[in-house]
């Protein structure tokens, strides 16, 4: 996972959690934990896998050490995750979730067309050698051997 249950729910404002928790108000911070943690575990994963399938063309997934513009990412992707159950107000507070969710598969798209590079420590010098551009070219046709005398 590239995130933790506690990175999310920090994004997350307390009256909100009753929203995603659902219809039921819970004062206890005690049971309302209990009963959002796991609707978090979930969000948290779909976010990874979300991450990973633009990812896995490009890099070798998950990554093992979080890197932290992914993490940052997770965060976004996951928070919205949660929020959208019920559905996304755009004119509310909501539309923020989505706006960072927006901003997360935009860099995600261009980390997957190679416009974006993520600095991880699987990459080395090889392997981004390896991804860059290659070119072909045919043989020499003149040199100073072959036009003397013209």
């Amino acid at each position: 996972m590239y995130c933790t249950v506690l990175e999310v729910l920090g994004m997350i404002k307390d009256d909100m959690k009753n929203v995603i928790i659902g219809s039921e108000y819970i004062e206890d911070e005690q049971e309302q934990e209990q009963k959002i943690n796991p609707l978090c575990e979930d969000a948290i994963a779909d976010a990874a896998a979300e991450i990973n399938g633009y990812l896995a063309k490009r890099y070798k997934v998950p990554f093992k050490r979080p890197v932290p513009v992914i993490t940052k990412y997770a965060k976004d992707i996951a928070a919205y995750n949660l929020v959208s159950r019920h559905g996304i107000d755009e004119s509310e507070r909501e539309k923020t979730f989505l706006t960072r969710y927006n901003a997360a598969i935009k860099f995600l798209l261009e980390v997957a067309k190679g416009n974006v590079d993520i600095d991880t420590e699987e990459n080395n010098a090889t392997q981004s050698a390896a991804n860059g551009f290659r070119m072909n070219s045919e043989d020499r046709r003149f040199s100073r051997n072959n036009l003397k005398g013209w």
